[in-house]
């Protein structure tokens, strides 16, 4: 995968497939994470536990590779020791601890709507930093969308939110736009699996360090986990959370965004709300209405807007640095 990515030898069209499809792929999987994490969190788990084991998991899983990817350049990690830490703390350790303990205090959709605006403020900052300012059929995408995750997570019959959890949730939108601004930003020099390793590597350092003094509780339990009708035993959850929605979704994430960019990566991983919707109906029993379904379809045209809308971005820059 790390050849694939290399700067310019993909056509535009081929780099626009195959970058939707990472990001569908990411999209998916990382929806997969919340209703993984619920059935823990309800066993008496604690969300710095489920963010360590889980980190940790794929950071052992695509190290090698991000290690193989670097084919001995390592003089490049000099110039982006900084990159990388920020990338672990926000875009990794931040942004799903911040988000697991959104879900602790609140429901699974509203948390996800809120840390969704990450999208919004990818916008925002290309357009205040670097000029990038959107057109109108990019603000109209963007609108659209929006009005999608409302119906999607079916707040218009009134959510009750917790205000710890919201404020969990907008920590976790920060992250979140980290992770979107730094893995399309290709000026680093680091391939996709090296960011990917790195920023796993230091996540999990970070929030092992943060256990260890005593920072960050971190509680476990040896109970089965609960979905729906079904037990599983808690180790099996903590794989897939690991192997599936870390290992598996950073790297497409981060291969997404370099041939989408920032904001395009951004709107269509919006997508995993949808995704989410979905593995709660599956996991928890929770099934979606029909104007949920409409707020799918609503998504996935506000993401068709924002594309659109790309070709009549003001004063296009560079690849953006975070």
């Amino acid at each position: 995968m790390a050849n694939d990515i290399e700067a310019g030898s993909i056509p535009a069209g081929s780099r626009l497939v195959s970058g939707l499809l990472f990001a569908i792929v990411s999209a998916t999987t990382f929806g997969m994470s919340g209703a993984l994490a619920r059935g823990l969190l309800d066993t008496g788990w604690s969300a710095g536990a489920v963010v360590l084991i889980r980190v940790g998991i794929a950071a052992a899983v695509v190290t090698p590779f991000g290690v193989l990817s670097m084919r001995g350049r390592w003089t490049a990690l000099r110039g982006t020791a900084g990159v990388l830490i920020l990338y672990g703390v926000l875009a990794v350790a931040g942004a799903q601890f911040c988000y697991f303990s959104a879900v602790s205090h609140m429901q699974v959709g509203p948390a996800l709507l809120i840390e969704y605006t990450a999208p919004a403020a990818v916008v925002v900052w290309l357009w205040v930093l670097h000029g990038q300012r959107p057109g109108a059929v990019t603000l109209a995408g963007a609108g659209v969308a929006a009005l999608g995750l409302v119906l999607v997570l079916d707040l218009l019959s009134g959510a009750d939110l917790s205000t710890a959890g919201v404020l969990w949730a907008l920590a976790a939108m920060v992250g979140a736009a980290a992770y979107f601004l730094i893995s399309a930003d290709e000026s680093n020099g680091l391939p996709p699996l090296a960011l990917a390793a790195g920023g796993l590597v230091v996540g999990t350092v970070m929030l092992g360090a943060l256990g260890l003094i005593g920072v960050l509780p971190m509680k476990a339990s040896t109970d089965r986990a609960i979905y729906g009708n079904h037990t599983v035993a808690w180790w099996i959850p903590l794989v897939v959370l690991g192997l599936v929605t870390a290992a598996i979704s950073y790297t497409t994430g981060i291969a997404a965004g370099r041939r989408l960019g920032s904001r395009l990566a951004s709107f269509v991983a919006l997508l995993e709300v949808v995704a989410g919707v979905g593995f709660a109906w599956l996991l928890l029993g929770e099934l979606p209405r029909p104007v949920q379904l409409l707020g799918g379809v609503l998504i996935l045209a506000g993401v068709v807007g924002v594309k659109l809308g790309e070709r009549d971005t003001a004063a296009p820059a560079p690849s953006p640095g975070f």
